[in-house]
């Protein structure tokens, strides 16, 4: 098997150079982090605030004890936040640094995946470059005896390492926008539950 992976390397370093194994293993890298945030996410159960919302309801119409009892039922990691806020923690500052710890510990990777989405057509295109300059080298050494398939061939090989750029840097920076998105919905729930726990709409109706 590894035998196979070695020999397949090979292959695709000769085809396409260097460049294109250093493609490959940035999509590689992308794709583990990805793979990484998304079990980050499920386990810190982004996005499902079911009982966190209706915590939040329920403390802004005044009923704390159904409150508690739905923030109990949560398992969100900004349920501790809420219960700092509900048991007296009143600055605003200091729970919504906790939120951003929390945020910050979620987002930790994207700046590789945005790294990866602006170099990978960087390299495919210096890949490029380098592919056409041997392309041509080669036609110049054929001298009068020039074979238009030599030209062909060094230039389609030399515009793959573009193509494996694009294939690497279009999916990485699709999904760096979509995990980006759920957390700036998660940063606005959590500045409108903090908001909310500190100046409810009601009054309390129950100790």
């Amino acid at each position: 098997m590894i035998d196979r992976i070695l020999d397949a390397l090979s292959r695709i370093a000769d085809l396409g150079g260097p460049v294109v194994l250093i493609l490959i293993a940035a999509s590689i890298l992308a794709t583990t982090v990805v793979l990484i945030k998304l079990w980050q996410f499920k386990q810190a159960r982004v996005g499902s605030h079911k009982e966190l919302g209706a915590a939040i309801t329920a403390w802004d119409a005044g009923d704390h004890d159904a409150a508690r009892a739905h923030l109990s039922r949560s398992r969100s990691y900004l349920r501790d936040v809420l219960d700092h806020a509900m048991s007296g923690q009143t600055e605003s500052a200091r729970l919504n640094a906790e939120a951003e710890t929390r945020f910050a510990r979620l987002e930790s990777g994207f700046r590789l995946l945005d790294s990866v989405a602006q170099m990978a057509p960087l390299l495919g295109l210096f890949g490029t470059v380098l592919g056409m300059i041997s392309a041509f080298q080669s036609l110049q050494d054929a001298g009068s005896h020039v074979d238009p398939s030599i030209l062909a061939g060094g230039i389609w090989i030399a515009l793959l390492t573009t193509a494996v750029g694009l294939a690497v840097a279009m999916p990485t920076s699709l999904v760096l926008s979509w995990l980006e998105t759920r957390m700036d919905k998660e940063r606005t729930f959590a500045e409108r539950a903090i908001h909310t726990v500190l100046s409810p709409t009601e009054p309390p109706r129950n100790a």
